[in-house]
């Protein structure tokens, strides 16, 4: 089955068509920066404009950073707050919404790292924020929003995530430390049996990783960035 799937993210807003078998995507992906504000108005344009350019009249997925419950969003910590109490699934013309990293998650256990792996496994997007999914024996626990523990007395995101790692101009190996002071926390309060580490900086994992030292094996995502938009569609091929 080909699916649209659509990321919302705090940078850049990408799609492109996904066979929901294989998850890969049949079509190169677009990216549209995220509009400023980013209000529910247009951000539906950038999510229209990318149905337009594939001419896509079949099932939607999207994803969007914050909690979404049966479609409604209920949270926005890296987004414009105007879209708290939105329905995004109806603002979409009744696409199948979720939260960002729960996307992320579904993909990496479907196609990715996660594949075939039982017990607690946690999934971790670092970029604009840190988003989390959980899943326990393949199920997935959604709309966990770890990345808004308390560490230093702020939200843990706010120290340890991409966005941090740029804006305090930390080397890798000092954010390391960081990801690695977080990953203690969320270690101790779920000893998952496997960390797995997505979001752009996956692709560099090798900067700093190695620096990382917990006793839960932590491995970079399989399918790094791509995971939202392929999470995303298999979100919808499932609902569909």
């Amino acid at each position: 089955m080909k699916v649209l799937g659509i990321d919302i993210g705090g940078s850049g807003i990408k799609g492109a068509p996904v066979d929901t078998e294989t998850g890969e995507l049949v079509e190169e992906r677009l990216r549209i920066p995220t509009p400023e504000p980013s209000g529910p108005d247009p951000v539906a344009g950038v999510v229209s404009a990318i149905k337009e350019h594939f001419d896509w009249k079949g099932p939607v997925g999207v994803t969007f950073p914050g909690v979404v419950v049966g479609g409604v969003v209920r949270s926005a910590a890296n987004i414009d707050r105007s879209w708290i109490g939105v329905d995004a699934a109806r603002l979409f013309g009744g696409a199948t919404v979720l939260n960002d990293a729960d996307a992320a998650g579904l993909a990496e256990m479907r196609f990715g790292e996660g594949r075939g792996r039982q017990g607690t496994v946690l999934v971790l997007t670092f970029g604009t924020g840190i988003g989390s999914a959980l899943f326990t024996d393949g199920v997935l626990v959604p709309n966990t929003e770890l990345g808004h523990l308390e560490l230093r007395g702020k939200d843990a995101e706010h120290r340890a995530s991409a966005r941090a790692r740029e804006e305090h101009d930390l080397s890798w190996e000092k954010w390391a430390g960081r990801v690695e002071e977080y990953l203690r926390h969320v270690e101790m309060l779920f000893s998952p049996s496997l960390f797995i580490i997505g979001g752009g900086v996956s692709r560099k994992a090798e900067k700093f990783l190695p620096h990382v030292k917990i006793d839960t094996p932590v491995v970079p995502a399989g399918l790094q960035n791509q995971a939202g938009i392929i999470g995303a569609a298999h979100a919808a091929a499932a609902r569909a």
